[in-house]
């Protein structure tokens, strides 16, 4: 009756080993890290790189516990925080002379003390969030004039095209910073392109005005549509940030707006410290325009004559420069997906594109229109641009599928198909403020928290081995499987560990412990009912198990509201509360079976079961202080004295009948 088969007996043994492995790198601990990464595809991080922090390090008479190259960065450990500082000092004196313009990100970390045989298995300690251990702070300005300007150019561009569709002839089409001027030979075509342009663009301000012997036409947008244009750049460079993050595996990143231009990012818990300054210092856009070809432009290129009206100068990844016109035919903003791949051809390495349905049209129609002519592919970092790609139209392309290919590594494409991919920044930013933070409420709080946790499960052990006896031993066993399983999730989900969560932890341990009181204490109610110790373990549980499940499901969907609609602090307590749950519902009901049925399952002859004291409910209680035994007496004298009152006054047959009554009262009671 109590018995498990062999196979679950398996699975808990399994499920003990994997949570048992997975939660063994918490105890490890950290160790502080410096590391450095490239900042530019120009350089890399290679045994010279190595050699050159090492030497710097022991000039500095500073000697690290470990220093090694992992993937793309170098990891250098140290023995405390205090070395870790003046090491990043040293390091960054000799890897970045000049800080305007840095070819290596050097960064402070933190490094896992886990033992190789423990990474190899993907076995990895949890996060702790800014409250616990700190992070990485960031201040972001938006630059909001540039995208005003990044609006004016691609409304000049729309202007250009609809007036050609309109058939309304003018003189030029130029920006003068915000400004959209365009020039017409009389005051006839000037007013018929105010029309037009009122018309379609109602976000601009129109104002002619004779110019000399012409007639010049003067667009601005309008201050409403100004303030919206900047409320959307900051909502997209936020939504690009978290998608960015995103993309780094970073968990419950804080990424919120301060005032009107600035964005805080805030990275609890993030390992590669040097990535994430890395991809989101990178603020990639995208610009698709068209090479100037005339001879003016080939003479810029050669550095013998200026730069034509209208152009820009820009270098090729070799440094070969390319004059390109400043109208930009679409952006980044177009991108659907970018992932790194290889030319079918050359087999180089590439980033193919997919481009929106406007995107895929307009890169038709310039394409169709363009056969023979140049076209440059621009990716902006960091208020500089560089020509990706400046390949020749040499057929219409439709589809909407582009490829950027040319002088470019493997590991290039890739971090240039995450930036593209992660989307494009409708304005530029610039680091203005960076902070490597320790925990925000001290080394206290850790305590304190661990502190919690466990007295309160001391707490509880205690309460169920007094009240419950060797069942309570049976519940604290299946309650501390259930800890181990929990912290084990976490850890392989890779969760960021806050305070709420600590907190969302200890009320776990209540939560989960109330089950094995549900099932202990219907088991002491099946032993009260007269049922067998066996029957009586073996109905406990089936009997209690309808209840655990109303419970732990009502509570869980509280947790999932929590979850879907909550934010920081709130998400945080709802992932380890849903988490517990969970664990908790294994652990309380088919562990603690495993373990009950492991030590009386094979008793063929069991007498009793150590649960504590069994109480019998009073049923014939006549007076607060009469007690069982005294009822059972009363009930025996009754009988005796209605035998012997009765005998000889009435028939024999209802003195028969009347002890018979009482006796039955008596053996039911007795």
């Amino acid at each position: 009756m109590n018995r498990y088969p062999a196979w679950k007996y398996a699975i808990i043994l399994v499920a003990f080993v994997v949570a048992a492995l997975y939660t063994l790198p918490n105890f490890f601990g950290e160790s502080p890290a410096v590391q450095v990464s490239a900042a530019k595809a120009a350089f890399t991080v290679d045994a010279t790189t190595q050699a050159r922090v090492q030497e710097a390090l022991k000039t500095a008479g500073i000697t690290p516990e470990a220093i090694a190259i992992e993937g793309t960065s170098l990891k250098a450990r140290f023995e405390s925080t205090e070395t870790q500082l003046k090491a990043k000092d040293v390091i960054q004196k000799a890897l970045v002379p000049d800080g305007a313009d840095p070819g290596y990100v050097v960064a402070l970390n933190l490094l896992s003390r886990s033992p190789a045989w423990l990474s190899a298995l993907h076995a990895a300690p949890m996060y702790l969030g800014l409250d616990l251990r700190g992070g990485v702070h960031f201040m972001l300005q938006v630059d909001m004039q540039a995208a005003l300007t990044k609006k004016a150019e691609s409304l000049s561009g729309d202007i250009r095209t609809i007036l050609r569709e309109k058939n309304v002839r003018h003189s030029g089409i130029s920006r003068n910073g915000q400004l959209i001027e365009i020039r017409f030979r009389d005051a006839a075509t000037l007013d018929a392109a105010k029309r037009v342009i009122e018309d379609q663009f109602a976000d601009l301000q129109m104002t002619g005005a004779p110019d000399g012997a012409d007639y010049k036409l003067t667009g601005s947008i309008k201050p409403a549509a100004a303030r919206t244009v900047q409320d959307q750049a900051l909502k997209q460079n936020i939504t690009t940030l978290h998608n960015r993050i995103n993309e780094l595996g970073v968990a419950e990143p804080v990424i919120q707006q301060q005032g009107l231009d600035r964005i805080v990012v805030q990275l609890p818990g993030v390992q590669d410290t040097a990535k994430a300054k890395d991809i989101l210092g990178r603020t990639a856009t995208l610009e698709v325009r068209m090479v100037d070809e005339s001879g003016e432009a080939r003479g810029a290129e050669s550095g013998t004559g200026p730069v034509p009206f209208g152009s820009e100068r820009f270098l090729e990844r070799n440094g070969q420069a390319v004059i390109v016109k400043k109208q930009v035919i679409f952006t980044g903003e177009n991108l659907t997906d970018a992932q790194p791949g290889f030319d079918s051809q050359t087999q180089e390495a590439a980033v193919h594109l997919t481009l929106d349905a406007k995107g895929a049209r307009i890169f038709r129609d310039v394409t169709r229109e363009s056969i023979g002519k140049r076209m440059a592919i621009l990716l902006f970092e960091k208020g500089k641009g560089e020509v990706v790609t400046a390949p020749v139209i040499r057929s219409e392309i439709s589809g909407g599928r582009v490829q950027i290919s040319g002088r470019m590594t493997t590991v290039e494409a890739a971090d240039t198909a995450l930036l593209l991919r992660a989307g494009s920044l409708a304005a530029p930013m610039e680091i203005i403020e960076e902070l490597t933070i320790g925990p925000s409420l001290g080394a206290e709080n850790i305590a304190k928290g661990f502190h919690s946790v466990t007295w309160g499960f001391a707490a509880v052990v205690v309460f169920m081995c007094i009240y419950y006896m060797l069942f309570g031993a049976f519940s604290s066993v299946a309650l501390a499987f259930n800890l181990l399983l929990l912290v084990a999730v976490l850890s392989m989900l890779q969760a960021t560990l806050t305070l709420p969560g600590m907190a969302a932890m200890a009320l776990v341990l209540g939560m989960a412990i109330d089950a094995n009181v549900l099932i202990n204490e219907r088991v002491r109610e099946e032993l009260r009912n007269g049922a067998s110790p066996q029957a009586a373990i073996s109905a406990g549980y089936d009997r209690a198990w309808g209840t655990i499940l109303d419970s732990n499901v009502t509570t869980l969907i509280a947790g999932m509201a929590l979850l879907a609609f909550g934010s920081g602090p709130v998400r945080g307590f709802a992932v380890v509360h849903c988490l517990g749950i969970l664990t908790s519902m294994f652990s309380g009901v088919f562990f603690s079976r495993g373990l009950v049925n492991l030590w009386y399952g094979r008793q063929n002859k069991l007498k009793s079961v150590s649960i504590g004291t069994v109480w019998r409910p009073d049923t014939l209680k006549t007076h607060p202080d009469q007690t069982l035994g005294t009822q059972m007496s009363g009930a025996g004298k009754l009988a005796d004295n209605l035998t012997k009152s009765l005998s000889g006054k009435i028939a024999p047959n209802a003195v028969n009948a009347a002890v018979n009554g009482a006796n039955s009262i008596k053996g039911r009671i007795g």
